[in-house]
């Protein structure tokens, strides 16, 4: 199993409480029938969360990442080369403001939705 793999199933086993809280509302499809993955490696990092489908990934950021703005602001402009859209909510928003959180996840699925329908040929 290659390096990436084995990293996203250590994370997966070691997940934060945020992480677990969040994972509760994407898991099988329960908001807006999207289909998640969690710590899902693409383009050579693991995303937290991924939907491959809409090439959105979420991240989840705690006190660390305050020490790594600049990697975290380049890691997320190389996904958005490949397609991705990016959400990053800090793990204190996620776990003391879930539902806005949430709200703002379907938000962005029924944009990226909106947007893949409206680039598809109509029949005439």
């Amino acid at each position: 199993m290659d390096t990436l793999r084995t990293r996203a199933r250590q994370l997966r086993s070691n997940a934060t409480d945020a992480e677990r809280r969040l994972w509760q509302h994407l898991r099988a499809g329960q908001l807006g029938d999207a289909r998640f993955r969690r710590q899902h490696p693409v383009a050579g990092f693991v995303l937290d969360f991924a939907c491959p489908a809409l090439k959105l990934a979420i991240e989840l950021d705690g006190g660390q990442h305050l020490e790594q703005i600049d990697y975290d602001a380049r890691r997320s402009e190389y996904l958005r080369e490949q397609g991705y859209r990016v959400l990053r909510f800090w793990n204190d928003d996620v776990l003391l403001r879930t539902e806005a959180v949430l709200m703002q996840i379907l938000a962005t699925i029924e944009e990226l939705r909106g947007a893949a329908s409206a680039r598809k040929p109509q029949p005439d």
